[in-house]
């Protein structure tokens, strides 16, 4: 008895709905990222994380002056530059999820 039940519960999980392409594939993508793509600098990566963070742009654009060189910067150089340990961690979580290309920065979309 549990044996047949178990083989028509596998027989109906491997029907294939209507709703999925017929190739096989489904569709592991979604549309609703932005059409424009803005130049990323660190003002706008530190907008982007939040939490206060962008308080400290000008101190970083001076010291760092570069984006890619604010990805790969340590903590103990964050440290250096005064920055609290609270801002430091939200800084390097979103540079490595930004290396990764899990994460940018939201575009500011301009309201008509």
């Amino acid at each position: 008895m549990a044996l047949k039940q178990l083989l028509s519960l596998t027989r109906r999980s491997l029907t294939v709905p209507s709703s999925i392409p017929q190739h096989g594939f489904a569709r592991f993508f979604s549309n609703s990222s932005p059409q424009y793509i803005v130049k990323v600098g660190i003002p706008e990566f530190l907008n982007g994380v939040g939490g206060g963070v962008e308080t400290h742009v000008a101190k970083l654009e001076s010291e760092i002056g570069e984006l890619h060189k604010l990805l790969v910067v340590r903590t103990l150089k964050l440290k250096k530059l005064g920055i609290p340990c609270k801002h430091r961690k939200l800084i390097l979580k979103y540079a490595h999820k930004y290396r990764l290309g899990l994460w940018r920065p939201r575009a500011n979309t301009v309201k008509s």
